[in-house]
C-alpha cells in the first residue's frame, strides 16, 4: 500500500508539471490565429476597397489634372461635359472640334452619358494637313466627334468586354481590367471613370474613326 501511494505521488507531479506547458502551448497557438484573423483583410473591407476605386477616376494622365480650380476632378463634376472638358488644357483641341462642329449644345443638354474624349496629342497624332481638312468639314467632324459618345453612362466594369452603340450610330468596342482598357483595339484610356454633370468621361490616346 506504502508504494502505491507513492506511484499515485509521482503520477500527480508529473501531471502538475506537464498541465503549464500544455496550457502556455495553447495559448501560444491562439494568439498566433489571433494575430492572423487580425492581419487579414476581411471580405467587408476588400468590398470597400473595390468600391471605393471603383467610384475614382484612374489612369496615369489623371496625376496632370489640377488638384483644384474649375479643372479639377471637383470642378469638371459640377459642369456639364462640354464646358467641363473646356476647363480641361489637356482637352483643348476637342473643345475647338466641337465648337466648330456645333456641338456644344448637344453634348451639354444630353442626359447620362459617355464621352471618349481625345487628348490634344491624340489629335497631334494626325497630320496636321488631315486635322486641317477634318475641322473645316463640318459633316465629316461631327460624324468623328459623335462616334466618341455613347447614350449611357458606362462604368469600367462594363468596359471590360463591351461593344456599345454610338451617337453616330456605329459601334465601338472596349476591352480591359482593373485599370487598363482599350477603345477598338487602338485607343488607350490614359484618365477613366471622369464624373461631370451629365457625363462620364474616359480620356484616350487616339482619335477614335467609325467604322462606316
Amino acid at each position: 500500500m506504502y508504494s502505491t501511494r507513492i506511484r499515485r505521488a509521482a503520477v500527480a507531479v508529473a501531471a502538475a508539471a506537464v498541465l503549464p506547458i500544455a496550457l502556455t502551448a495553447c495559448s501560444d497557438s491562439g494568439d498566433k490565429d489571433t494575430e492572423a484573423a487580425d492581419s487579414t483583410p476581411s471580405a467587408k473591407e476588400s468590398a470597400r476597397d473595390d468600391a471605393r476605386t471603383a467610384d475614382e477616376p484612374f489612369g496615369p494622365a489623371c496625376s496632370s489634372v489640377p488638384q483644384s480650380g474649375a479643372g479639377s476632378f471637383d470642378g469638371m463634376a459640377k459642369e456639364p461635359v462640354a464646358t467641363a472638358a473646356s476647363n480641361n488644357p489637356e482637352l483643348s483641341t476637342l473643345v475647338t472640334a466641337v465648337k466648330k462642329a456645333g456641338l456644344v449644345d448637344t453634348l451639354n443638354n444630353a442626359k447620362d452619358i459617355t464621352v471618349f474624349a481625345p487628348t490634344n496629342d491624340a489629335f497631334a497624332k494626325i497630320p496636321k494637313a488631315d486635322l486641317d481638312k477634318v475641322l473645316n468639314d463640318k459633316a465629316q467632324l461631327t460624324k468623328i466627334l459623335t462616334y466618341h459618345v455613347v447614350g449611357e453612362k458606362l462604368t469600367p466594369q462594363q468596359l471590360e468586354n463591351g461593344s456599345f452603340e454610338t451617337l453616330e450610330k456605329s459601334e465601338l468596342t472596349t476591352a480591359g481590367s482593373g485599370t487598363e482598357y482599350k477603345v477598338d483595339d487602338a485607343s488607350s484610356v490614359v484618365c477613366g471613370n471622369v464624373p461631370t454633370a451629365n457625363a462620364t468621361v474616359y480620356i484616350v490616346d487616339t482619335v477614335l474613326m467609325p467604322k462606316s
